[in-house]
Formats: C-alpha cells, sequence, structure tokens
C-alpha cells in the first residue's frame, strides 16, 4: 500500500472515528514535512472549533478564545485568490500586510512557527473549513513541491472533512430518533439555539414548543423562554448552565412539562457538528408533595431552597415556612426570590402548581431523578 493510501484511508476513518483526527494532523504533517497540520472550522457566528497536531493545541485555545480570530484575513483572502488550490501566507498576502498582521505576532510567531500554507472552503452548510499548516522558525517556506502534494491529498482531505459533516447531522437525528423509542419527546439544538432535529413527539406539542424565526427553538411563556435563552448563551460559552432543567407551566389544561438540557460533550465531533445539547421533555407527575431529590435534581437548588420549595408547593405561606425551618422570614423570603428565578416563575400561585406535581417524574420510564 502506498504512502498516500495509506494517509487517505486514516482521513476516511478519521471521518467515521473522530476520534482519530488529531493523530491523522500529525501523519498529514509528517506526510509532506511540516511541523504542524490543522483543521479549523467558521460558522456564522464566528466561532471556532478545531482539531490540530498537539504542538499546536495551546496556540487554538487562545486563537479561538481571542477576539483577534476576528482579524484574520486569511480565510476570506484565500476563497478569493486561491480557491482550488493549496497556498502559501505570502501568496494571499501583501508585504505591507504580512508585516502587520495580528495573527502572525500573536500567535504563530510566538508558537515558534514563521511559515504557513492552507487551503479554505466552504461546505454546504455554510460553514468554512480552514486546512492549515506550519514550518518553524529557521526552516524555508512551503516549496512549490510540498504545495503540490497538499493538492495531490486535497480531494481526500475535503471529502473526508464533509462525510464527518454528514455523519454529525446524521448523528443529531439518529439522537432524536433514540428518544422516540423510549417515548420523548426530543430535539436537537445547535449554535444560537437552531433546532437541528426533532422527532414527531416533540412537534406534536406545537405550540407550547415550536421552532420559530431562524429555526430557534421557542417556548410558551415568557420565563420558560428566558431561561432556555440563557441555557443556550452559557453552552455557546462553554460554561455549564446553572439551569439544566426548565419548567413549563400547566395551561389550558395541558400538563406541566420540564425540559431537560442534556450537553453533547465530543470534543473531536464538535469540529464538524453544529450540535450543543439534546433536548428531552418530561411530563410533570401526578399532584404530591414534591421530592426533596427532585427539586434539587431538576433546578440546582440547593438544600435549604428545595425545603422552601417543598413547603411553597404545599401551599404554604413564607412566615410559617420560616418558623417551621427556623429560620428567618428575610431569608425565606431570599431563597423564594432564587426558587422563582431558577424555575422561570414570577409569582407564588405559578411556582405552587409547577412544584406540586414533582413527587416523582420519570426520565424515560425510570427512576426519580436524584440531586
Amino acid at each position: 500500500m502506498t504512502a498516500e493510501g495509506t494517509l487517505a484511508d486514516r482521513l476516511y476513518e478519521a471521518a467515521l472515528v473522530p476520534e482519530l483526527w488529531t493523530e491523522t494532523c500529525e501523519r498529514l504533517a509528517r506526510e509532506v514535512k511540516s511541523s504542524t497540520a490543522s483543521i479549523f472550522t467558521i460558522d456564522h457566528q464566528g466561532t471556532h472549533r478545531y482539531v490540530t497536531t498537539p504542538n499546536l493545541a495551546e496556540t487554538f485555545v487562545r486563537f479561538a478564545g481571542s477576539d483577534l480570530r476576528f482579524s484574520n484575513l486569511r480565510p476570506e483572502r484565500a476563497m478569493q485568490r486561491f480557491p482550488f488550490s493549496f497556498a502559501r501566507s505570502t501568496d494571499i498576502l501583501t508585504a505591507d500586510e504580512y508585516a502587520r498582521d495580528p495573527i502572525q505576532r500573536a500567535f504563530i510567531e510566538p508558537a515558534g512557527m514563521e511559515w504557513e500554507a492552507g487551503w479554505v472552503f466552504q461546505e454546504p452548510t455554510g460553514h468554512t473549513v480552514v486546512i492549515t499548516l506550519m514550518l518553524a522558525k529557521g526552516l524555508d517556506n512551503f516549496s512549490d513541491e510540498q504545495l503540490a502534494r497538499l493538492n495531490v491529498l486535497k480531494p481526500d482531505i475535503a471529502r473526508a472533512a464533509y462525510m464527518s459533516s454528514r455523519l454529525a447531522f446524521n448523528e443529531a437525528r439518529s439522537m432524536t430518533e433514540t428518544l422516540s423509542l423510549l417515548g420523548l419527546p426530543a430535539a436537537v439544538i445547535g449554535d444560537n439555539g437552531r433546532v437541528i432535529a426533532m422527532n414527531p413527539e416533540i412537534e406534536a406539542l406545537s405550540p407550547r414548543i415550536r421552532t420559530g424565526a431562524e429555526d430557534r427553538l421557542v417556548l410558551e411563556g415568557a420565563g420558560a423562554d428566558a431561561l432556555l435563552y440563557d441555557a443556550i448563551q452559557r453552552y455557546k460559552a462553554q460554561v455549564v448552565p446553572t439551569v439544566q432543567s426548565l419548567p413549563m407551566m400547566s395551561r389550558h389544561g395541558a400538563p406541566a412539562l420540564i425540559l431537560h438540557l442534556l450537553p453533547i460533550r465530543r470534543a473531536a465531533r464538535d469540529i464538524f457538528s453544529r450540535s450543543m445539547a439534546v433536548v428531552a421533555v418530561t411530563e410533570v407527575g401526578k399532584v404530591g408533595p414534591p421530592d426533596m431529590r427532585v427539586l434539587c435534581g431538576l433546578f440546582d437548588l440547593t438544600p435549604a431552597e428545595a425545603r422552601v420549595a417543598r413547603g411553597i408547593a404545599m401551599a404554604g405561606r413564607p412566615e410559617a415556612i420560616a418558623a417551621s425551618l427556623g429560620i428567618s422570614l428575610e431569608t425565606a423570603r431570599s431563597h423564594l426570590k432564587r426558587i422563582m428565578s431558577k424555575t422561570g416563575t414570577t409569582r407564588q400561585a405559578e411556582l405552587v402548581l409547577l412544584l406540586s406535581g414533582l413527587s416523582a417524574p420519570t426520565f424515560g420510564g425510570g427512576e426519580p431523578k436524584k440531586g
């Protein structure tokens, strides 16, 4: 088997097993005698996802989190001037641009690199895919022979990247189909809360849960919708949300619902996937005293907050709850304020209606969720 065939095989294998992309980058770098090799994608919001050889991993962490990434002239310039082939940075930037380039000064040179070559294309979703290689300081710039070798490999790199992107979409659809088998309404949401896939069960909940403009998931009720938006923003920032289960009040005789946000955490897949979380929906159980574990687990309540919430659900007044728990009225009211914030309710009556059915909700027919 030729070296070319071996690398092509590995590219397609990585498309199926995304955890292999880092090793594949190393193989690509060796193949063309480069110091590094990286693949990154850019979405409509400028979010960068990447796989790279380990020697550039820390640099990419800083680059992907820096506003300087918006000053990178290379991707757009490369698509304009060299849409069908690899090119050197010195080919796509003028001498003055190269001398003043902030990416070169802030990231490439501090990483011990000097020269860069790459190719940029757009996949059908509109995401930009960038394949970039670098050579360390002290080495000559990429030769014509190295670029020619990269151009031979280019079709396989592009097909593998496209395949990985399509598989990521199919994976999202498969998640919702699996949850259908459990009887759970579900959707997979991605960047900006856009819905990537929905199953028939969650579609049947419209208009309480529906898609709106730009395929954004929209919830009936301003409180629930605001909580969902906040959670999505936190996922985008890669911060664990304070609320991972979101309540929806009972309306017009329809039962109260709980939306569970389940994060998708596969760094290797994320380069080609726009999925951030699965939203699964469960119906609130029968009326009864709320389970402390359920309250803590669903709404991220502290034990003290859960005790106050349980008292509220039993139609208790803050004064009586404070006395029974041995806390001050001010403390009880402070707990109540945080509980309402975490559950997206605005009035105590709404909170009572929501919490009164949380004695034993199940997730896919299992045991009550524990905190």
